[in-house]
């Protein structure tokens, strides 16, 4: 019966792919428990498994604590009587005691607690094994079955374990019903109470890496390299690669001959559009390549620091840079890093207008400066200066900054926006008052002429003052 239940433990380790050593130890703790249930007794049992005979060998510790930690004399010995059993016992020895009658039956109880622990110490040997497994395979792709749904969350069964895809890593253009095959990449793995939670995602930017690995030779043994990937799951996704080779074309791999590589990606993406893009280290280039399939006619770098781009593209190109629903510059934006400011060639030229106006108005507000001539006006505009108020806002220092003012001129200017700027206040002002005046006037003349629209019957109002009404014409007179 011994050697059936070793051969029991081994087949169990086998198909659960557990070592048969985690499983005797989860018998041994089982025996333990079910002797406390058998022998009704408060004892430190223990269990021992005799691989040679196959038997298992159940016992009570005691354990040797010192006269202050000595509290219960069924687990506990002190010093002086372990020395008696043992002459060289010290604190912490533990003494054995076998029980001669272990192989007496079990009771119905006591097995179903052994079952119990032996069941408890399998599952955990289980989620360990899966943690171990998959732990370390962030990114990898795997393959299962669509199991159920979970309130939109799809349950996928791996095999050995399940994983859940959340609504939110699931495509939109994607349908699965219980049953399907899918392969999803695993995006994240926590250890909860009721073992490691698999994460898998449809939606990841990760799936397209790990699908073009799988199709691309190139890719897989490092010749081609994936730089970046924008993904918009469902629609499309933007792949920017580059080659560490100048006679491997990298577009042209990921493409393979006649489409057949992309295409067997986009199948397995239920149709999700892909572009792919050559990476360059010229960040104006990787843009225009980032927009296709525009046509861009001038990139700009408006800032380095804030990455901000100005992209030019002709009247027609301009619905077709930005996308349905913005889509394509925002793809292109997250693939290159960068902020792209997408205009045609007839808003630019309307606001390069605005601004040579604004310039134009700003050079007239300061060449009327006293002792402000056009040159240093000129210096003024250029060192960002664009009105009065900027000026006076200016410290002495920032002024005589500017090539060409001394500290003299620098104080004439400031005096000179001051005094301007009184005298604009001023005209302000009058110019205020002068409209209520007129508001007012216009008021006046508004309520006499409405007096003066109203007629008067002269013989209605003396009939009414000699005290009668006036009559009404009888009937044979004319009226």
């Amino acid at each position: 019966m011994s050697s059936e239940l070793f051969h029991t433990i081994e087949q169990i380790g086998r198909e659960k792919g557990i070592d048969p050593e985690t499983i005797i130890q989860a018998v041994e703790e089982a025996y333990a428990a079910a002797s406390r249930k058998y022998y009704h007794s408060k004892e430190d049992f223990g269990a021992r498994f005799d691989r040679e005979s196959g038997q298992f060998v159940v016992f009570s510790r005691q354990t040797v604590v010192g006269e202050e930690d000595y509290e219960d004399p069924i687990t506990q010995l002190t010093l002086e009587e372990g020395r008696k059993l043992k002459p060289d016992a010290e604190v912490g020895t533990v003494f054995e005691t076998v029980k001669e009658d272990a192989a007496a039956p079990l009771t119905r109880i006591a097995a179903q607690a052994a079952k119990q622990v032996i069941y408890q110490k399998v599952k955990e040997a289980e989620r360990e094994l899966v943690w171990r497994e998959y732990g370390d395979r962030i990114g990898d792709l795997l393959t299962g079955q669509a199991k159920r749904f979970d309130r939109g969350d799809m349950i996928v069964d791996l095999g050995r374990t399940e994983a859940v895809i959340p609504r939110r890593e699931q495509s939109r253009a994607e349908h699965y019903n219980p049953g399907d095959r899918i392969r999803a990449v695993l995006v994240n793995v926590e250890r909860q109470g009721k073992g490691p939670q698999l994460t898998l995602s449809r939606a990841s930017e990760m799936l397209v890496r790990k699908l073009f690995e799988m199709e691309v030779p190139e890719i897989y043994d490092g010749t081609v390299s994936i730089v970046s990937v924008a993904r918009d799951a469902g629609e499309r996704s933007k792949v920017a690669v580059r080659s560490k080779e100048r006679d491997v074309d990298p577009v042209g791999a990921c493409v393979g001959m006649k489409g057949s590589r992309v295409q067997a990606v986009i199948r397995e993406l239920r149709g999700e559009k892909i572009d792919i893009v050559q990476y360059d280290d010229d960040s104006a280039q990787y843009v225009r390549s980032a927009l296709s399939p525009a046509t861009i006619n001038r990139v700009t770098v408006r800032d380095y620091e804030s990455r901000e781009m100005e992209v030019i593209v002709s009247e027609d190109q301009l619905s077709l840079a930005i996308g349905k629903r913005g889509q394509n510059v925002r793809l292109a934006t997250k693939l290159v890093g960068w902020r792209l400011d997408i205009k045609s060639e007839a808003e630019k030229k309307a606001e390069v207008e605005a601004e040579m106006e604004r310039m134009a108005a700003a050079s007239r507000e300061l060449s009327s400066l006293p002792g402000v001539g056009p040159a240093v006006a000129s210096r003024l505009l250029d060192a960002g200066f664009r009105n009065i108020e900027e000026i006076l806002l200016a410290s002495l220092d920032d002024l005589t900054s500017i090539e060409g003012i001394s500290e003299d001129e620098a104080i004439a200017i400031h005096d000179a926006a001051e005094e301007a700027l009184e005298a604009r206040m001023a005209e302000e002002a009058e110019a205020a008052e002068a409209a209520e005046e007129a508001d007012a006037a216009e008021e006046t003349e508004g309520v006499e002429e409405a007096d003066a629209a109203e007629p008067i019957d002269e013989e209605a109002t003396a009939g009414e003052e000699e005290g009668g009404a006036p009559s009404a014409p009888s009937s044979g007179e004319p009226a």
